[in-house]
């Protein structure tokens, strides 16, 4: 595997084999790898003939009070786990690559990023379009690659996929998980062998909201109340807990075709996400 860290060097790459006509798959991470990460490149090389990842730990979607300055960097582990999953380039740019200056220009996708994680994350969804954009212009692929964990990302980027006319298939990959349900993510490595068992209370807790659902229940407050409630016994802060429309990600009180339950929480100091999906008919 090559490694870059400027825009140039990779765009020549890139360039090398566009001319030999091979088809390009991106995996955009902010590194501290884990088997999630993996899946994104398993699937990108099963629709590409060259996969490149990037690791960049991305300054403008962190809030003044997040953990940006301690955010886990582990570039050299990172790289031996891309090598060993076969990607063909690393681009880990530094910050001053990605911002040469100071960025007078911004992506934002309009009300997707209002809701859910962005009610008490302001501005975050606006850096990680804004960084996304910058990362498939300079790559240019044919097809990327995001986890349906961040259910709200994966949904803000398509919408900017299509709103901005970018020509790249944007793929979603199922969630990887933990034997216990957690939800594999970076975050994951601040919490204890205890926390980890009891994080397992979210996906529980999703998973008993859907049943429930797809069971005829349709007080859709009640379930969110019931959800909340759970999840506040197991001894987390509950940011949120929607059941929502999962093209518009508006919290739905009614039955809708098309729906997610999204939930952010944090144990402890470890803010962790999760999220179901699943269709009912709108006249049951």
């Amino acid at each position: 595997m090559k490694t870059v860290h400027n825009i140039v060097e990779l765009r020549q790459q890139i360039h090398d084999w566009r001319q030999g006509g091979l088809k390009i798959g991106f995996v955009p991470t902010m590194g501290n790898l884990h088997a999630g990460h993996i899946s994104l490149i398993d699937e990108a090389r099963r629709h590409a003939d060259k996969v490149v990842a990037s690791i960049f730990v991305n300054p403008t979607q962190f809030g003044p009070s997040e953990d940006f300055d301690s955010y886990p960097r582990t570039l050299e582990a990172d790289s031996e786990k891309l090598g060993m999953a076969h990607c063909d380039l690393l681009f880990a740019p530094p910050v001053e690559e990605m911002y040469p200056e100071k960025n007078r220009t911004w992506v934002d996708v309009d009300e997707l990023g209002d809701h859910l994680c962005g009610a008490s994350r302001p501005g975050h969804f606006r850096g990680v379009s804004t960084v996304v954009s910058k990362l498939l212009n300079i790559v240019q692929p044919d097809i990327a690659c995001f986890g349906e964990k961040d259910f709200q990302q994966l949904a803000v980027i398509r919408r900017m996929v299509q709103d901005l006319f970018f020509p790249v298939e944007i793929i979603g990959v199922a969630t990887a998980r933990e034997a216990n349900g957690l939800a594999l993510s970076s975050r994951n490595g601040y919490l204890s062998a205890e926390q980890k068992d009891r994080a397992a209370a979210i996906y529980a807790t999703l998973q008993d909201l859907k049943a429930r659902i797809q069971g005829g229940e349709r007080d859709f407050p009640a379930l969110v109340k019931l959800g909340t409630d759970k999840l506040r016994q197991a001894g987390f802060d509950v940011d949120y807990l929607n059941i929502s429309n999962a093209d518009t990600l508006i919290p739905v009180s009614s039955p809708d075709s098309h729906l997610v339950i999204a939930v952010a929480a944090k144990l402890g100091g470890t803010r962790l996400i999760d999220n179901v999906t699943l269709s009912i008919a709108c006249d049951q």
